[in-house]
């Protein structure tokens, strides 16, 4: 069974920043489960699910992809020895509000999490 726990959504004004995290919750680590990409999506009303960014577990550079309309203003980053991911997102804009979800890729299946609502306004 695996559980991914995401945390740090809520209500910014535009240009703030916002920090999403995402724990990799089992019986065994991260690790022994083979898990080898976890990132974040995001869903807008009546839209499907967009890749925002992924980081890879298969080497120790964890090799990143973001999405190109994010212009460089989102970071992913993992915390092996928490089994953590994190998302830090700045100079946030009103269409970047939608609901973020975390996503675990492993050899025979992929998980996600509940989802975490974001909301730029003023």
């Amino acid at each position: 069974q695996v559980q991914l726990v995401e945390s740090g959504g809520g209500l910014v004004q535009p240009g703030g920043s916002l920090r999403l995290s995402c724990g990799f919750s089992s019986t065994y680590s991260l690790q022994a489960m083979g898990v080898h990409t976890m990132g974040w999506y995001r869903q807008y009303p009546t839209k499907r699910r967009e890749l925002v960014a992924t980081i890879s577990f298969l080497s120790d550079t964890g090799d990143t992809r973001y999405a190109d309309s994010l212009e460089g203003r989102f970071t992913i980053s993992r915390d092996n020895a928490k089994n953590t991911v994190h998302l830090q997102m700045n100079s946030l804009k009103p269409e970047d509000t939608a609901v973020y979800f975390c996503y675990a890729g492993l050899p025979d299946a992929g998980y996600w999490g509940q989802g975490t609502q974001v909301t730029v306004s003023s």
